[in-house]
């Protein structure tokens, strides 16, 4: 590929011009505005493969928008949720709650750790710090950061925090959490339709800075509907929750205030997602975490711990993107730190980038010219494609 040529002497995390037999020899379009390549890359710990959709947001044809599959607390493959929606392509996006072990007998939820907005529509918050899962944090970052695009078409990295309030005749609480697997120690969490069906009691497990400590003994649970408390339970429920029906969840200080409600009281739920940065409203946001930031990869960035990866970058001001995935066949699994992602992508033009989840749920898929359905263009690291609860799709007309 020409741009490889123009890479070969950069140091670091190189670009390779010698492609495995097979490989694509330049930019295949998917579709106008959206491009797809491939090529090796020369890291610390070996050869590894990358592929990479890049997209013009400036085509007035093509936008982009979270993939999910319905619901926060659930999971499908990435192919899937971009057929389904009929996205042209695509990879997969936040960490997740993947396993309970920590908390025998409680589900584990399948749901992100960050923030999530869906064409528009907000769909959850972010976990503490201390119940996340995945990697070990950047210094200065945190659950509440996000790749997003805004209503005005543009990409960016920014920082979305809850806002929000439950009030009834004898006063107002702070609202603590969103369609969240798991809320603040002493707080209160809402969750609505978006939620799904699973639990809610993996949002009462551990604590802000211990995500394998014990299940809170003192819950308490309050169903609203259309505007009145309609019930209330000891311990948080499962199934599907109706349109216009909040279901409050409290744990420790929170839970003895919701025992104070009472059936037939009057409450009003209000929540919102409130960004850092230029005030613009979104219309996606994924969680993950940032690893370059104009231009400059983020300080304290893991420059040891090598892995297949998956991560956005942004260039020319948000206006185009790289969605990069690594390859997690058995000869390239050796993958990148983070430290390398950060360069790669650097080098590849982006101003901005933001690390989405890795390992076994790194997948990039796109069509074919002339296809009505993605293909897996990588090799997923676990043989075939991991169940995910989001991803950033790319669309097109």
């Amino acid at each position: 590929m020409a741009f490889l040529t123009a890479f070969g002497a950069l140091t670091g995390a190189a670009l390779a011009g010698a492609a495995p037999a097979g490989a694509v020899q330049k930019g295949v379009r998917v579709t106008p505005g959206v491009t797809y390549e491939e090529f090796d890359i020369t890291a610390a710990k070996g050869v590894t493969h990358a592929h990479v959709l890049r997209v013009d947001l400036g085509n007035p044809q093509v936008r982009v928008d979270l993939l999910y599959p319905g619901a926060v607390a659930a999971r499908a493959r990435v192919s899937a949720m971009a057929d389904s929606q009929g996205a042209v392509a695509g990879v997969n996006g936040d960490f997740f709650n993947i396993t309970e072990t920590q908390h025998p007998g409680v589900e584990a939820t399948g749901a992100s750790v960050g923030p999530a907005i869906a064409a528009g529509r907000t769909l959850k918050a972010a976990v503490p710090n201390g119940q996340r899962f995945g990697p070990a944090l950047p210094p200065g970052t945190t659950t509440e950061d996000v790749f997003g695009v805004g209503t005005d078409g543009r990409a960016r990295l920014d920082r979305l925090t809850l806002e929000g309030s439950v009030s009834t005749a004898e006063g107002q609480l702070p609202l603590g959490g969103l369609n969240q697997y798991a809320l603040p120690v002493g707080s209160v969490g809402a969750f609505t339709s978006e939620w799904g069906s699973v639990s809610r009691v993996r949002a009462t497990c551990g604590t802000d800075t211990d995500r394998a400590a014990p299940c809170s003994t003192d819950t308490y649970e309050v169903t609203v509907r259309d505007g009145r408390v309609v019930s209330a339970a000891d311990t948080p429920g499962s199934g599907p929750i109706a349109a216009g029906t909040t279901v409050l969840v409290g744990r420790e200080a929170g839970a003895q205030q919701l025992r104070k409600f009472s059936t037939g009281e009057s409450v009003e739920v209000e929540h919102g997602l409130v960004g850092a940065g230029d005030g613009v409203a979104y219309q996606l946001a994924v969680g993950g975490y940032p690893v370059l930031a104009g231009g400059q990869p983020l300080p304290g960035l893991d420059d040891t711990t090598s892995a297949v990866r998956t991560a956005v970058g942004t260039a020319e001001g948000g206006r185009r993107l790289l969605l990069l995935a690594l390859d997690g066949a058995a000869a390239y699994r050796s993958g990148l730190t983070i430290a390398e992602v950060a360069g790669t992508l650097r080098k590849l033009g982006a101003e901005d980038a933001f690390s989405l989840d890795g390992g076994g749920s790194s997948t990039l898929v796109a069509r074919s010219p002339g296809a009505s359905a993605v293909s897996v263009r990588n090799h997923p690291s676990g043989g075939a494609e991991r169940p995910v609860p989001n991803g950033i799709g790319v669309f097109s007309g």
